[in-house]
């Protein structure tokens, strides 16, 4: 008897199976959506640090010239192991 039933009762079954699949589709989409949203926030602040380093590259590089040779000057002195 319940052999009978197996056509009726596969009828929710697949009904829960495609509506999990609907909601894991819309879970995914979002998924995607905040993933390039965070993307795209990711590459504006990496262009603003950029231009800020290329309007600060008149102070640093000097700088970062003179600490490579005073790092070279004092290098020469150290004895060697």
């Amino acid at each position: 008897m319940f052999v009978h039933f197996c056509p009726l009762l596969l009828v929710p079954l697949a009904l829960g199976f495609l509506a999990l699949l609907v909601g894991g589709a819309l879970v995914a989409g979002g998924a995607v959506t905040v993933a390039a949203a965070g993307l795209s926030v990711v590459a504006g602040l990496l262009a603003v640090a950029l231009v800020v380093l290329a309007l600060l590259a008149p102070i640093w590089l000097p700088l970062l010239a003179l600490l490579g040779l005073i790092s070279l000057c004092r290098r020469g002195h150290r004895a060697g192991a």
